[in-house]
């Protein structure tokens, strides 16, 4: 959450020269919706099935560069899908990730007492985000750019 892996994506997907795909913006183009609003009004529940489905559906029509939800590893299912991908975790501390989402963001899941929700999220979710990791990259420090070099040497992936 706020790691940015979107802004890290798409400089990836155009050093690559391969397209990019967003999961969240693939959620929020299908509901009419923002992230912040499904949760109010539908709950979480519903929103992992919204994005169980667009995982499913950008893994097998996508071959570019694909930025997942943070939560999308909670899902078993999803966990297979990954499977065998160049999967990359961008990690980064608590006292980073606070300041690049900030307290007052629309993050439904940090709403209250943001540090130690994030914490919590990161333990339940750090195991799964390296069980399906080819590589991790930490992005604390770095520039978007400097982090998209690191994942490219991580993975030992050519420039376009």
């Amino acid at each position: 959450m706020g790691v940015g892996k979107t802004t890290v994506g798409r400089v990836l997907a155009e050093r690559l020269g391969t397209t990019f795909r967003d999961t969240d913006a693939d959620i929020v183009a299908a509901s009419g919706k923002e992230i912040a609003e499904i949760f109010i009004d539908e709950g979480e529940p519903h929103f992992r099935e919204l994005e169980r489905q667009a995982v499913r559906t950008a893994v097998a029509a996508h071959t570019g560069v694909l930025a997942l939800g943070g939560g999308a590893v909670m899902d078993e299912g999803t966990r297979g899908l990954l499977s065998g991908l160049p999967v990359v975790f961008l990690e980064m501390g608590v006292a980073e990730a606070v300041r690049r989402t900030g307290l007052d963001a629309p993050r439904p899941l940090l709403a209250v007492n943001p540090r130690q929700r994030w914490r919590e999220l990161m333990e339940q979710r750090r195991p799964l985000y390296t069980e399906v990791a080819r590589a991790v990259v930490a992005t604390e420090g770095r520039t978007p750019e400097d982090v998209a070099d690191a994942v490219l040497d991580a993975l030992e992936l050519k420039q376009a």
